[in-house]
């Protein structure tokens, strides 16, 4: 994300603006802009001119327009953001209070107005104009028949590309239909590497399988780029990465990470570090049940006794049209940061994401043990009852 400007006064009033160069900054946009604030950004609009005779012709032209948005809906495929709302400028083509839909898309610069820019949209913005912050890990998960290509970036798990081919089974005394049906499955999945995986920027792509499946596509992916003379694939050998994975489906991501082979080549990645952080909650939730709590009540409870040694929090929280509840867990992640506290902002649209959104959304592992929370769920239970 490019930064225009930043005018931003001690209130937390004020403007914005930036220029989204990728779809992970288009990500990052969708979580900044919240109903009631105001975008500009450029667009097109249809415009009714009517002739002294009557007659009526329609144009279409590009102008500038500010709207007070008042829907947000994101694109994750196009990866373009619409934001729906009224005029609030005047414009010599829209009327003040008339509709239009803005759409963000990359490389356009757009610029947010806020009445509060809390601390966790101005983190956004940083983190957002880091250029560190890329797509780094990518990873083939397959099963005989299926394959998902994903490209792991910070803040989601994009799946690039699907393949879904039916494999003969094997037959006695005739192999030669089912060898055939999986050379040209890991052809599928051999072109949708190289289409898909930019090996400038990644640093690790993992293939994970049951089985043997990911240890024979690599033998005969070596193979095919022997014989081919390809440059990227014979360059790019000691990128590759073989762990192993339950199932060829996206959701087998979450153990693929939990990986400590993985771990150590990607460490220094956001989705690892959410990743070990979940894998710690569940380990304490069992071992240690009065160190890991989760859930908004018992969250707040921990905090206020300024007990919470890791926060773990859905970015999907922040983005809830009920503007006291945001404040309320921007207030609570600030009162975790200024107790000591570590606060990791997990994506909703990455595997970890989507595990902590199961379990509320929030999280916290503790300093020291509570049991008098686990008493006072227990007598919840009971009252309910």
């Amino acid at each position: 994300m490019k930064l225009v400007s930043r005018n931003v006064d001690k209130f937390g009033e004020g403007r914005v603006s930036l220029v989204p160069e990728n779809t992970e900054d288009m990500w990052h946009a969708y979580n900044l802009i919240s109903e009631g604030d105001f975008v500009s950004c450029s667009t097109i609009r249809k415009v009714q001119m009517e002739s002294a005779t009557g007659s009526s012709n329609s144009y279409r032209v590009r102008t500038t327009l500010t709207i007070c948005v008042e829907n947000i809906d994101f694109d994750t495929q196009a990866c373009v953001l619409r934001l729906k709302g009224r005029n609030v400028e005047e414009n010599r083509y829209v009327k003040t209070g008339a509709y239009h839909t803005l759409d963000v898309e990359q490389n356009r610069k757009f610029s947010i107005t806020k009445a509060k820019w809390d601390s966790i949209s101005l983190e956004r913005v940083d983190t957002a104009c880091d250029p560190a912050q890329n797509a780094d890990v990518a990873a083939a998960i397959m099963q005989e028949g299926i394959a998902q290509i994903c490209l792991i970036t910070s803040n989601m798990t994009i799946v690039r590309a699907k393949i879904d081919q039916v494999i003969p089974r094997k037959r006695k005394g005739n192999v030669s239909q089912h060898e055939k049906g999986l050379t040209r499955f890991y052809e599928s999945i051999m072109q949708g590497i190289l289409r898909h995986i930019n090996f400038d920027l990644v640093k690790c792509v993992i293939l994970a399988s049951p089985g043997f499946v990911k240890d024979q596509f690599m033998d005969y992916m070596i193979q095919q780029a022997v014989k081919s003379d390809n440059k990227i694939i014979l360059d790019n050998k000691s990128k590759f990465l073989l762990v192993h994975a339950s199932s060829g489906f996206k959701h087998s991501l979450k153990e693929v990470l939990a990986d400590p082979a993985v771990i150590s080549r990607i460490s220094d990645t956001k989705a690892a570090g959410e990743v070990r952080a979940l894998e710690v909650f569940y380990n304490t939730l069992q071992m240690d049940p009065a160190r890991a709590f989760y859930g908004k009540k018992h969250v707040e409870k921990a905090s206020a006794a300024q007990a919470v040694e890791t926060l773990l929090i859905s970015d999907k929280l922040f983005r809830c049209q009920d503007i006291a509840q945001r404040k309320e867990y921007v207030e609570l992640v600030e009162n975790v940061k200024d107790s000591g506290g570590d606060v990791k902002i997990f994506s909703s649209l990455h595997v970890s994401g989507e595990q902590l959104d199961q379990l509320t959304g929030i999280a916290a592992l503790l300093r020291f043990p509570m049991p008098e929370l686990e008493d006072e769920s227990e007598d919840g239970d009971s009252e309910e009852d």
